[in-house]
């Protein structure tokens, strides 16, 4: 393995607190699959992003690509470590829909001016790092999405059931 790329997973794991001692011994032999829906651009992407201690790159630039800021067509670095959020999230909850995309990457003008818009955008938010996905899954109810987000203590998780979505990030554990 590449020192990238165990760096990669080394940081990842480090940051992935909601994994059990025994997920983490497991991770590295088993692959990781995400699948998605994004409901801005109608795009669709299931694909292996990681195998055994590996990040595979051409994957995360798939998933950079289909979670780029829709509105400007930039594209940031999505977080490995939100990525395997997800992906323990989905077998959590047992769905077997893909994750319905809200926003992914944001760019710091598109992020600017949801901010100018509404009091619940965050003028530092974790979207303009690749840290924060706005989420939902079409065989899950939102409450069950998010107390599985808040039991796996991974992050940020903020609860929108007036816009029907879940927002998870890779930053301090908090919720609102």
């Amino acid at each position: 393995m590449s020192t990238l790329h165990r760096r990669r997973f080394v940081a990842a794991l480090a940051a992935a607190p909601w994994l059990t001692q025994a997920a983490q011994a497991a991770l590295p032999s088993a692959p990781r699959v995400l699948s998605f829906a994004h409901l801005h651009t109608g795009e669709r992407l299931e694909l292996e992003y990681a195998r055994g201690t590996d990040y595979l790159p051409d994957a995360l630039t798939a998933v950079n690509r289909l979670l780029r800021d829709f509105r400007s067509g930039e594209v940031g670095a999505m977080d490995p470590a939100l990525l395997d959020l997800l992906h323990a999230l989905h077998g959590r909850l047992g769905s077997r829909r893909p994750f319905e995309i809200i926003s992914g990457y944001r760019s710091p003008a598109t992020n600017r001016m949801l901010h100018e818009r509404s009091s619940g955008v965050a003028s530092g938010s974790l979207h303009m790092s690749g840290r924060a996905i706005d989420v939902r899954l079409a065989d899950v109810p939102l409450e069950r999405l998010r107390d599985a987000a808040l039991g796996l203590g991974g992050g940020g998780v903020g609860y929108y059931p007036g816009s029907n979505f879940v927002h998870v990030d890779t930053g301090r554990v908090r919720r609102w």
